[in-house]
């Protein structure tokens, strides 16, 4: 049946902007762009005299992309960034780095703002194959709530404990 997730649709207002955020402060790279108009489009989302441009930016793995989309006509009512933890619906889209101090650094280098600071979740909570797992929260350009994860192995010190 399902054989995995092809894609995720992010509806942004500035296209330009969301592009250079996501290639350029996380590290994505741009596949494809489009421009989208006709019935068929009507058709599929059910709107009308839709005009809309699209840019697909995948992670260094390769999958899923996401889709960037904004909207020419009709233009769509911004939201409320999803801040409350526990709105029904998506919360947000997770990213895995392989250093987040350095991703951290990134970001903050191009004036985005962490809702926290890098934080280990208790293994005593919940456990990862890999040992600890450190992430945060940030938003995107338009408010899309973002999460940086890293997963780091466990490993012996010279003292024979788990780091």
């Amino acid at each position: 049946m399902i054989v995995s997730v092809d894609h995720i649709n992010l509806v942004v207002s500035d296209l330009e902007r969301s592009v250079d955020f996501y290639t350029n402060v996380l590290g994505f790279r741009e596949t494809q762009r489009a421009e989208l108009e006709g019935e068929w489009i009507e058709t599929i989302i059910g709107l009308e005299t839709v005009k809309a441009s699209v840019a697909y930016v995948v992670s260094p793995a390769g999958q899923p992309r996401l889709e960037l989309l904004q909207y020419h006509s009709p233009i769509g009512d911004g939201f409320q960034a999803n801040s409350i933890p526990n709105t029904l619906g998506l919360r947000h889209l997770a990213l895995s780095v392989d250093n987040i101090d350095s991703a951290v650094q990134r970001l903050r280098e191009a004036g985005t703002e962490l809702l926290s600071r890098p934080v280990v979740v208790p293994t005593d909570v919940i456990q990862h194959s890999t040992g600890q797992k450190i992430l945060c929260y940030f938003h995107d350009p338009d408010g899309v709530l973002l999460e940086l994860t890293e997963y780091r192995h466990n490993s012996l010190d010279s003292l024979g404990r788990f780091s």
